[in-house]
């Protein structure tokens, strides 16, 4: 699947978008695609937040569409965006 990063997560995971590989053995939820990308992202850039700390205050699209439910099943082929808050109005 793809992940894209948008504005802190950017910063915390260090690029704009990844390919995350999932068992294909199990559903993976949108849970079980956090888990794995703080996992892949222990360690975050120098003078930015972890990963998971960020993922933990972000909102999510599924394949351009919200995604407030944890417990989501994500599609191995799907595009999923990690969307932190933003500043403004």
């Amino acid at each position: 699947m793809l992940i894209r990063y948008f504005a802190a997560a950017r910063a915390a995971a260090g690029t704009d978008a990844e390919t995350l590989e999932v068992p294909d053995d199990r559903p993976c939820t949108r849970r079980d695609v956090e888990v794995l990308l703080a996992r892949a992202h222990p360690e975050p850039p120098p003078g930015q937040p972890p990963l998971a700390q960020v993922l933990a205050r972000s909102s999510f699209l599924l394949d351009g569409v919200a995604c407030p439910d944890p417990g989501t099943p994500v599609p191995s082929g799907a595009v999923l965006d990690v969307l932190p808050p933003f500043s403004g109005g």
